[in-house]
């Protein structure tokens, strides 16, 4: 997995890729994982419904971690 995640842009996409990473290595199981980071998604955009933070973070996850990714990821407007 690639850990150099200082490419990514949007605070709140860094945020939630740094902790998913974060929680799988310290022994948290897949969906454990999701469901915080979900949260913390959330925790940045409010306004955001569950179904969005939900569809983003699956997103972000499979961008940059499954996928190791360095491309821009599809995602919110924030900065």
């Amino acid at each position: 997995m690639g850990r150099d995640h200082s490419h990514i842009a949007r605070r709140c996409e860094r945020a939630v890729v740094t902790a998913y990473r974060e929680l799988r290595d310290t022994g948290a199981e897949d969906f454990a994982a999701f469901q915080a980071c979900t949260t913390l998604y959330r925790v940045h955009h409010p306004e955001a419904s569950l179904s969005e933070a939900r569809r983003l973070v699956a997103e972000w996850v499979d961008h940059h971690v499954v996928r190791a990714s360095i491309a821009p990821a599809p995602g919110c407007e924030c900065d």
